[in-house]
């Protein structure tokens, strides 16, 4: 071993100093943990006008900076947790060591797996949504975040905090012009918000309001309805043998799928509890909207939805069958798109629910950055095979 070496910052021949025994996970061998034990090299500097004076040697190829982890435990304690899904006590158990010792590797090496730049490219169809990341404080407060999916790719690119419209937005624009100018479309549910991010963001893209989402809302009108009624002629919530408590599953159900005694059912119950036909009108307006789904010609569409929107405005309508052709008015264009580009959000949709597994996995999570960074190395789609090549920053 050298007695001296070249001091790294004036250049100055550098003595030996003494040794720090540092210990280290390393990977199981036959079934049994193993620790490293690696006698660092302290050195000084004998110049009095050196900046530092003493240091210890630092060696990237055992073990990064500030990780007790070897490099090619960290390493494979990063497949095992961000791609095969395993959790970090499991792992931990494998390694004989503790949870926060695996947990900083994992995301050490995930940050840059992660943020690496190549990780995706150009992006012609963008999805929003928002699920819940956890509840906190003493009010137990929501707290949510954006998922941005490349929809045709099915790749989840990113996880911004909250659900309003300033951080996708702000996410949107760091990806730069020539990006920007490549999304041609974007899929959401039938938020304002997220709607809003598109029109300012990306105001070439053509907005696809998702089939399932439209459906959805007017069926939860038609519940609204229901209950309404409920409450107008018997005075309180649904019971068991009340009339439109019974028939509330029914009505939630495609036509197609009822045969015709179900379908005579379902009408002899409403007739005994919806005396005005108010249900009854709210459920033939759902079907309406379902029905629109069924034209495959866009310009067919167009005149389909102009028309549900003109017959829904009618003061005849129950007050729920208006909401709807109001909801169809404002969201008339992004719905007829979906006849012509037939893209939906469900990609969007699978990667929430990658995430959720996720977050059910660790047993759910406090830190925004650390849940970031375990999500995107399960549905981000990284190069994996970077990751040999990759180094910890210091």
């Amino acid at each position: 071993m050298p007695r001296w070496t070249a001091a790294v910052f004036c250049g100055s021949l550098a003595t030996l100093k003494g040794w720090r025994v540092v210990t280290f996970v390393d990977l199981p061998t036959f079934g049994s943990p193993v620790s490293l034990h690696w006698h660092k090299r302290r050195w000084r500097c004998p110049e009095e006008t050196c900046p530092v004076g003493s240091w210890t040697e630092v060696d990237e190829r055992i073990a990064g900076s500030r990780l007790r982890l070897t490099d090619r435990a960290g390493r494979w304690a990063t497949v095992e947790v961000g791609r095969n899904g395993r959790t970090v006590n499991e792992v931990a158990t494998v390694l004989g060591c503790d949870w926060h010792t695996v947990n900083d590797a994992v995301l050490a090496f995930g940050k840059v797996l992660v943020d690496h730049p190549d990780r995706f490219g150009a992006v012609s169809a963008l999805g929003l949504d928002e699920h819940l990341f956890v509840k906190a404080g003493e009010r137990r407060i929501q707290h949510f975040v954006t998922a941005l999916v490349d929809v045709e790719g099915g790749q989840l690119l990113d996880l911004v905090p909250d659900r309003k419209s300033e951080a996708p937005k702000r996410w949107i624009e760091e990806r730069g012009a020539e990006w920007r100018r490549g999304v041609r479309s974007g899929t959401l549910d039938l938020s304002a918000t997220y709607r809003s991010v598109f029109d300012e963001a990306l105001p070439e893209a053509r907005l696809v309001a998702d089939k399932f989402h439209v459906v959805r809302h007017m069926t939860a009108k038609l519940d609204e309805c229901r209950r309404r009624v409920q409450n107008e002629t018997l005075g309180h919530r649904g019971r068991k043998y009340d009339p439109l408590f019974r028939v509330r599953r029914r009505l939630s159900m495609a036509a197609e799928r009822l045969d015709a005694e179900g379908r005579d059912k379902m009408l002899g119950i409403l007739r005994a509890g919806d005396p005005r036909g108010d249900v009854q009108a709210a459920w033939w307006a759902k079907e309406a909207v379902r029905e629109l789904y069924e034209v495959h010609d866009p310009v067919l569409a167009g005149q389909f939805i102009d028309e549900l929107i003109t017959d829904m405005a009618d003061r005849d309508w129950p007050v729920e069958v208006r909401s709807m052709g109001r909801t169809l008015a404002r969201w008339r264009e992004p719905i007829i798109a979906w006849h012509d580009l037939r893209i939906s959000n469900g990609p969007t949709e699978a990667m929430n629910n990658l995430a959720k597994r996720i977050k059910r996995v660790g047993f759910g999570f406090r830190s925004f950055a650390n849940y970031r960074i375990r999500t995107l190395l399960y549905a981000g789609k990284p190069d994996w095979s970077l990751l040999p090549t990759l180094s910890i920053p210091g």
